[in-house]
């Protein structure tokens, strides 16, 4: 696994520059992200890039697509093995309602359907693991959606050399305490509850998912706007939880106050949190790194437990059963 990690901004450049086509529409008045796992993920960021703008955007991850789905939507399929069950329900669903489908997997049962139904589909391999294969299908989706993402070229360039940063610092070969990815594994010693401003929710997720499958251990995540309205309370007595902020650069003002008065908290309850701020730079930019940073601790801490991040049993236990 963590040779396909340092591997990552190397990926992440070679899919972006691909050869796949584009698809050959602008206007999008609605897009669905359609996946589950690490699939999913890649949908919540396409749904922070594009918050900002006036495409309404909805990520699905289960059997069914909302009513909301129409055949002026356009609903993108992810599975990275290309057999996920719910993800091959939503597409059939897709096929029904006849929206507008792009397709993405490593083969499988939906590059089947796609061939048979004549619907576009762009084979992008995986690397080791589903959640491994991030960067891969990630920028592969940036280059083909091109037309109707509103993110500029530059800033995806940017997020490609903030990566090959990052891995300088963090990768396989940086095995030392100035390691930031190993200084959070060492540092998380009982269940993480890991706060997040809206914004960098996919961070947040694809954290908690990273933990619970690489490291084998539970997680919790909180809005931090949200959380005070309601989840603060619970550190009024001791307990086994850690908190984890995870900042932007350049929070809403708003929020930045929101975390002062939560580390104040924090800090006349005695309870030791742990802060992570993201890069400077562009949205994507900003995810992308923090992603890159906090599943490589995952890596780490699951070393530091003596576990192998690779098998996910429960996960395999539960897909037999289904199958």
């Amino acid at each position: 696994m963590h040779k396909v990690y340092d591997r990552w901004p190397e990926i992440a450049r070679k899919n972006y520059f691909s050869d796949l086509s584009q698809i050959e529409f602008t206007k999008c008045p609605h897009i669905v992200f359609a996946g589950m796992g690490g699939s999913g993920a890649i949908g919540d960021i396409f749904s922070a890039i594009l918050s900002k703008t006036s495409t309404h955007v909805t990520v699905v991850k289960g059997y069914h697509l909302p009513k909301t789905v129409t055949n002026n939507s356009v609903v993108v399929v992810i599975s990275i093995s290309g057999n996920t069950v719910e993800t091959i329900s939503m597409l059939k669903n897709a096929i029904e309602i006849n929206s507008k489908i792009i397709v993405f997997s490593d083969g499988g049962k939906i590059k089947d359907i796609c061939n048979e139904k004549n619907i576009p589909h762009r084979n992008i391999k995986k690397y080791h693991s589903p959640r491994a294969s991030f960067t891969s299908f990630l920028y592969s989706m940036l280059h083909v959606l091109k037309p109707i993402i509103p993110i500029e070229e530059k800033d995806i360039i940017e997020s490609i050399k903030e990566l090959e940063n990052m891995s300088i610092k963090i990768n396989s070969k940086k095995i030392s305490k100035e390691n930031p990815s190993i200084q959070i594994s060492e540092w998380i010693k009982d269940t993480p509850v890991i706060y997040y401003p809206w914004g960098l929710e996919p961070v947040a997720i694809r954290f908690k998912n990273s933990l619970q499958e690489n490291s084998k251990i539970q997680a919790v995540i909180e809005d931090v706007i949200e959380s005070c309205h309601n989840g603060i309370v619970t550190w009024d007595k001791q307990n086994n939880f850690q908190p984890i902020l995870i900042r932007g650069q350049k929070d809403y003002e708003k929020t930045k106050e929101r975390w002062e008065i939560l580390k104040e908290f924090f800090s006349e309850k005695k309870i030791d949190y742990k802060e992570i701020i993201s890069e400077n730079g562009n949205i994507l930019t900003k995810i992308i790194c923090l992603i890159y940073l906090l599943d490589y601790a995952s890596i780490y801490l699951a070393i530091k437990l003596k576990v192998d991040p690779t098998p996910v049993n429960a996960i395999e236990y539960i897909k037999n059963k289904l199958n």
